[in-house]
């Protein structure tokens, strides 16, 4: 589904699937994807699945100085807390 969505907007992609526990299973390059991004989809991919798939903005704000969580995308071997992908 994200390499179809990825094609229809035209957008390359890089696409990281992990299992229940965070680890990586899965991952897919589209040709021109950037590099940069590689460890963003894997990060990103984690930290849904070890907040019980709260999408990453969603911790955007609670991330935040004086926020309950802040600097929480330190911790656990760096987590993303900014949407899009």
């Amino acid at each position: 589904a994200a390499v179809k969505n990825a094609t229809a907007i035209g957008v390359p992609q890089n696409v990281a699937v992990v299992d229940p526990s965070g680890l990586l299973v899965a991952f897919l390059r589209m040709d021109n994807a950037y590099i940069g991004s590689i460890d963003i989809s894997q990060k990103k991919a984690r930290t849904a699945v070890v907040f019980n798939g709260l999408p990453s903005a969603g911790l955007y704000n609670a991330s935040q100085p004086g926020a309950p969580l802040y600097a929480i995308e330190q911790t656990n071997d760096g987590l993303v807390v900014f949407g899009g992908g």
